[in-house]
């Protein structure tokens, strides 16, 4: 089982996250890329939450072709176009990560490849097979 890392002689995580996570020697890996706030059908939706959660969903999405879920997340990488972003990602994200929630970053770029886009998330997982 992945083990959160949380040292006491570091400050307490801000939010919903472990500052690490220490995965069993011999777990299977999935590097997923970055996920953006699209659907299959090409429509994108307004607003930082209705993406995220189609981000969420296509991280779920990638997983489930490797056998693995959402539960499985070890790492998060997460990037928002602006600070009025962050509260609204951070509601999705903790919706949807296990606990013990997994290692997460959250940054603040200038923009992804089309404007519509505020937001994409990337993950790593884990599982002891």
């Amino acid at each position: 089982m992945n083990q959160p890392l949380l040292p006491a002689s570091i400050a307490a995580p801000f939010a919903r996250y472990s500052h690490g996570v220490a995965v069993p020697v011999g777990s299977r890996l999935v590097f997923c890329s970055g996920q953006l706030g699209i659907a299959a059908d090409g429509t994108i939706p307004e607003g930082v939450e209705a993406q995220a959660e189609l981000c969420f969903a296509n991280l779920a999405a990638i997983l489930g072709a490797a056998g693995m879920t959402l539960a499985d997340i070890v790492r998060l990488n997460a990037f928002v176009t602006g600070r009025e972003h962050m509260a609204g990602y951070m509601r999705v994200r903790d919706r949807h990560v296990a606990d013990p929630p997994p290692a997460s970053t959250l940054m603040i770029v200038g923009g992804f490849t089309r404007p519509e886009f505020v937001v994409e998330v990337e993950a790593v997982a884990a599982r002891a097979d």
